[in-house]
């Protein structure tokens, strides 16, 4: 499993132990989908809300941020032997994300691994947009947590 970290807005740098945050959640993540891990790439980019507004408004025409966004790989995309596959990337805005956690009582620890987790889901072709999806996208979510420890986000 190869998890590249690129922290953009230095806010991220108040949560302790991101490093090691993002790589419990993305196998976690990835494990409880019934994924290898280990024969993966997926890229994690920590920014600001500037910076995924400007990229929500490019991708999918909405010029507001957002707390994710998800950008799977594209299917089928040739992988020479012994190169993990990509998955694709993910974004995280810090201030979106902090503004959540305190409106949801939950620590900023908690939520990133819960997005985190989210993120990865949509990697692997999940969604929420039909009831049944998001009910089924929920459920794995919350199992997933319950592994790490965090309470389910959906009560």
């Amino acid at each position: 499993m190869t998890v590249s970290i690129e922290v953009e807005d230095e806010a991220w740098q108040a949560l302790a132990g991101l490093d090691q945050l993002v790589q419990s959640a993305v196998v976690s993540a990835l494990r409880g989908a019934g994924a290898d891990p280990g024969e993966s790439e997926i890229a994690i980019l920590f920014t600001g809300d500037q910076s995924i507004a400007a990229i929500n408004a490019e991708w999918r025409g909405m010029n507001k941020p957002t707390n994710v966004l998800s950008f799977p790989a594209a299917p089928g995309l040739p992988v020479p032997a012994g190169v993990p596959r990509p998955l694709g990337d993910i974004v995280l805005a810090h201030g979106v994300i902090v503004r959540e956690a305190a409106e949801q009582g939950k620590t900023l620890h908690d939520h990133t691994v819960h997005l985190i987790v989210h993120g990865v889901l949509h990697l692997l072709g999940y969604d929420h947009e039909a009831d049944t999806e998001a009910v089924e996208m929920e459920r794995l979510e919350a199992g997933i947590l319950k592994g790490l420890g965090i309470s389910d986000p959906y009560e």
